[in-house]
């Protein structure tokens, strides 16, 4: 199986920014989809981006467009996402995630990290 492994989140203020790194180990991470979904406290894990495997296609929730952008490198088996402009409702569990098709449903990736902490003060 493919193993991930979320870093980089952090305390910010407003207007601030974070880079997330995602690293995939275990199993061959090639031709795998990855993605990013945010889990605010009570509510449902909603999407933030997506990125096929060769990195060519990207894919963004309307609340972030503009704002974030999703990576990858694949000879270090790695996904970033760039988080600029951050707002206190971007605050949240942030998880990637793995899947054969890229997808904005949660319920498509096979494989999921541990997730790592924003937290965006006003």
């Amino acid at each position: 199986q493919v193993v991930l492994v979320e870093s980089g989140g952090g305390l910010v203020q407003a207007g601030g920014s974070l880079r997330l790194s995602c690293a995939a180990s275990g199993r061959t991470f090639v031709g795998y989809a990855m993605g990013w979904f945010g889990q605010a406290p009570g509510k449902e894990r909603e999407f933030v981006a997506a990125i096929n495997w060769s990195g060519g296609n990207t894919y963004y929730a309307d609340s972030v467009k503009g704002r974030f952008t999703i990576s990858r490198d694949n000879a270090k088996n790695t996904v970033y996402l760039q988080m600029n402009s951050l707002k206190p409702e971007d605050t949240g569990v942030y998880y990637c995630a793995a899947s054969r098709i890229v997808s904005r449903k949660w319920n498509e990736y096979d494989y999921w990290g541990q997730g790592t902490q924003v937290t965006v003060s006003s």
